[in-house]
């Protein structure tokens, strides 16, 4: 039987970074525990809210985040805050699969248009990889708002 996973970001500024990875991948921001939000609410002023209601001090409300898919297949993704910068090369990085099905230059102009698209949300382009068939299709390094390295594949 497999198993579910959360995946876990060390970052300076949790509910920013989490915002960042929110709209890269199309996820969302639960409800507070026991919180049922109307339709169009804002869960991360839902979620001020709650800590406020629950007494956590103002300047511990964004020690952690987290989002989901909102289809229930993806992992949930977590942010927690750590009081160091990023100094190296992350170990493990997300492939966001931004041209599912797509080959050669076909491929290659999705995968620039949703660079610009994420450069526009914070993110930066390191470098473009070409296609090398018949073991790589090609793709584009990036890194998020915090320097954390991902792929668009």
């Amino acid at each position: 039987m497999s198993r579910h996973i959360q995946v876990t970001f060390d970052a300076r500024d949790p509910r920013t970074l989490s915002s960042f990875w929110r709209d890269v991948l199309h996820y969302v921001h639960p409800a507070p525990p026991g919180v049922e939000l109307p339709e169009g609410a804002d869960p991360l002023a839902a979620w001020d809210d709650f800590l406020a209601r629950a007494g956590v001090p103002e300047e511990q409300r964004n020690t952690r985040s987290a989002i989901e898919d909102p289809d229930g297949h993806g992992p949930r993704i977590f942010f927690q805050q750590v009081p160091e910068d990023k100094v190296a090369k992350n170990r493990v990085h997300l492939d966001v699969r931004a041209a599912p099905g797509l080959q050669g230059e076909e491929r290659m102009a999705a995968l620039e248009t949703e660079c610009d698209r994420l450069v526009a949300l914070g993110a930066k382009r390191i470098r473009r990889h070409e296609p090398e068939p018949p073991l790589s299709a090609g793709h584009i390094v990036m890194a998020d708002p915090e320097g954390n390295e991902f792929c668009l594949d």
